[in-house]
């Protein structure tokens, strides 16, 4: 994926609606005045390195917790997979299905990988009035750094 193909900060965040691993309905409007959000878009539930990025997001909520911002996870798996998925994992934080239109908020937020089927490993911190603060990505294969959590919830 390339770097500028993702959502840059200073831009407007596409607003949606997607049904997490419950079968509720989430949509970023409701954040609004509300908290700061970190949209984590990932390829595959149950893959290896998606699977230790969560782990390791869900070890470390607190960071997220401390900022006031809410952690979403996004893929393209549906929301019976993201249900075991969680399930398995002990997320206690939304897995949104973006499903169908098959990637389409992925799409929308420059982060879908349409070769591949999925989204990148990439993540977008929407600001408390809806505005993109930072945002970035790993290259294919490799894990995003916690590092880069900390560095993007600096700039609220």
């Amino acid at each position: 994926m390339a770097a500028d193909a993702l959502i840059a900060p200073g831009q407007s965040a596409p607003d949606f609606e997607l049904r997490d691993q419950f079968g509720q309905s989430v949509a970023l409007r409701s954040f609004r005045d509300a908290s700061a959000v970190a949209l984590v878009f990932f390829p595959l539930a149950f893959t290896a390195t998606c699977t230790s990025e969560l782990c390791e997001l869900r070890d470390n909520l607190a960071l997220f917790d401390g900022a006031g911002v809410r952690l979403l996870g996004i893929s393209v798996d549906s929301t019976a997979t993201l249900r075991e998925f969680a399930d398995r994992e002990g997320y206690t934080f939304p897995l949104l299905a973006d499903f169908w239109p098959h990637g389409g908020v992925a799409q929308r937020y420059g982060a879908f990988l349409p070769d591949k089927g999925f989204a990148a490993r990439a993540t977008v911190l929407v600001d408390n009035s809806g505005l993109v603060r930072a945002s970035f990505c790993s290259p294919p294969g490799e894990a995003r750094e916690l590092a880069a959590y900390r560095q993007a919830l600096a700039t609220l």
